[in-house]
């Protein structure tokens, strides 16, 4: 991989886009191979978490590249949009809990990617935004999407069409970010909800990220029904076996690492 670093120990897989001349910015190679590498450790049963950062101390991900957008046609930037989607759908519905470690600026793309993750902790020098207004275009990478599902729509209004950064102070405030950490403690403690998650049973937390995701798509009551159903197949699960003789048995449970 050119442009990104990988790095596994203890189940944890810790992955960070390496541009930090140019701010992490994604462009279409860099896109390419971080889908590459989420669908390797997807199919890696040593991995159990992945924690997602980028190179350097000023920036998780600045964007999308511009360069590769000044000239495109409305037709090239929709196919640019749906490459992005891949990216941050395939995060979004990863089997496997990613966590955001955000270092410096996540804007625009960067930003849309952070939001894909299932949890997201931000160093208290992080900024995050959705400036693309300040280009006449818009978030194409699910920014309009999952901003308002994360912080609500008056909030995501706010960033998106005013273009305006937001400090990790703000976006813990708004439940933008779970966690906010000096920057010499930010990947320990992302290192320590890793470790946190890792400890549970993993069919249990795969269907529990499924249920989560799904759910966010449906009704209340749809979802509902669809939680009862894959609380059903969490019983056939030899994490559930486990899971409930070592409650009874008033011990640790020795979940298989999968």
């Amino acid at each position: 991989m050119a442009n990104i670093l990988t790095e596994s120990k203890d189940r944890i897989t810790v992955v960070a886009v390496n541009r930090p001349e140019a701010l992490n910015a994604l462009n279409g190679d860099t896109v390419n191979e971080l889908k590459d590498v989420f669908r390797t450790i997807r199919d890696d049963e040593k991995s159990g978490v992945v924690i997602l950062t980028g190179s350097g101390d000023k920036a998780f991900i600045a964007g999308a590249d511009i360069k590769e957008m000044t000239s495109a046609s409305p037709t090239e930037a929709i196919a640019s949009a749906r490459r992005g989607q891949d990216l941050t759908n395939l995060i979004q519905d990863f089997p496997k809990v990613v966590i955001a470690a955000v270092n410096g600026f996540a804007l625009g793309g960067g930003c849309e990617v952070a939001m894909a993750c299932h949890m997201r902790v931000a160093s208290s020098s992080a900024m995050f935004g959705q400036p693309e207004v300040n280009l006449g275009i818009i978030p194409g990478w699910g920014g309009t999407q999952r901003l308002p599902r994360l912080v609500g729509k008056g909030r995501a209004v706010e960033m998106i069409a005013g273009g305006e950064m937001v400090s990790a102070d703000r976006a813990f405030e708004m439940g933008l970010v779970n966690y906010v950490t000096s920057p010499e403690k930010l990947m320990e403690k992302c290192h320590e909800l890793a470790q946190s998650i890792l400890k549970r049973g993993p069919d249990a937390v795969r269907l529990s990220l499924e249920a989560v995701n799904r759910g966010m798509e449906m009704t209340q009551e749809l979802g509902l029904q669809y939680e009862a159903n894959l609380f059903g197949i969490a019983f056939s699960t030899e994490d559930r076996i486990e899971g409930t003789k070592a409650f009874v048995e008033k011990r640790k449970p020795n979940f298989k690492e999968k």
